[in-house]
């Protein structure tokens, strides 16, 4: 079993439709409708990633199919004009790719595509090869972690080393994803320290604690 955090190659989606640069703009459009997906990496050579042609890259065309934008307009979107009269894959495409690489913890994803603005992100190794997708949805799935897993995860890779010797056992419950701490430690200082690691455990949604002779201590995170 792995240790938190887990990271992108444990969630992501490892086949991937993807798009050569010359692809013609309808097929881009065919392999979105088919695939279901809002976004398509744009490769060349052996699988190298340049760029990603998404919903938005596409729209722009029918944005400006009957408009006559004004020359402040145009000049303020250059880019996008020149995308509206894309006939291919590369045309239309953003560049370079937001990518992330497989070993990235979920939290580093989650701030690339927040940081971004982006849904999905390639993922791509040292060489810029792609090797599968990540999207929002793939990093929501730790929430999905069975509560015992999560349970059996803070008490070993937690709760032993931290508090080896106790007065009495320190119990673990979680629901839903909530997890409670009870129970009495020989050393209250490491209450906040046990609240944070408990809170870094993939699939944790809250943290309560209740030790050190029943004092409640909540979650300083």
């Amino acid at each position: 079993m792995r240790i938190s955090p887990h990271i992108v190659s444990d969630v992501m989606t490892h086949t991937v439709v993807a798009v050569g640069r010359d692809a013609p703009f309808k097929d881009v459009v065919k392999l979105m409708q088919e695939w279901k997906v809002s976004a398509l990496p744009v490769l060349e050579g052996e699988g190298r990633v340049i760029g990603v042609v998404s919903e938005a890259d596409l729209l722009v065309k029918e944005e400006f199919r009957d408009s006559d934008p004004d020359r402040l307009t145009q000049m303020r979107r250059l880019s996008d004009l020149a995308k509206a009269g894309g006939m291919t894959a590369a045309d239309v495409m953003s560049a370079p790719a937001v990518t992330v690489h497989p070993d990235a913890t979920l939290a580093q994803a989650a701030r690339v595509m927040a940081q971004r603005r982006v849904k999905r992100l390639p993922v791509v190794n040292d060489e810029g090869l792609l090797e599968g997708v990540v999207s929002r949805a793939d990093l929501l799935k730790v929430f999905l972690r069975p509560d015992d897993e999560i349970a059996e995860e803070i008490r070993r890779e937690i709760l032993t080393p931290l508090f080896p010797k106790t007065p009495e056992p320190v119990l673990v419950d979680v629901a839903d994803g909530v997890v409670t701490l009870t129970g009495r430690v020989g050393d209250a200082s490491l209450v906040p320290i046990a609240a944070r690691l408990v809170r870094s455990v993939e699939g944790v949604v809250d943290v309560d604690m209740a030790l050190s002779g029943g004092m409640r201590v909540r979650d300083p995170g």
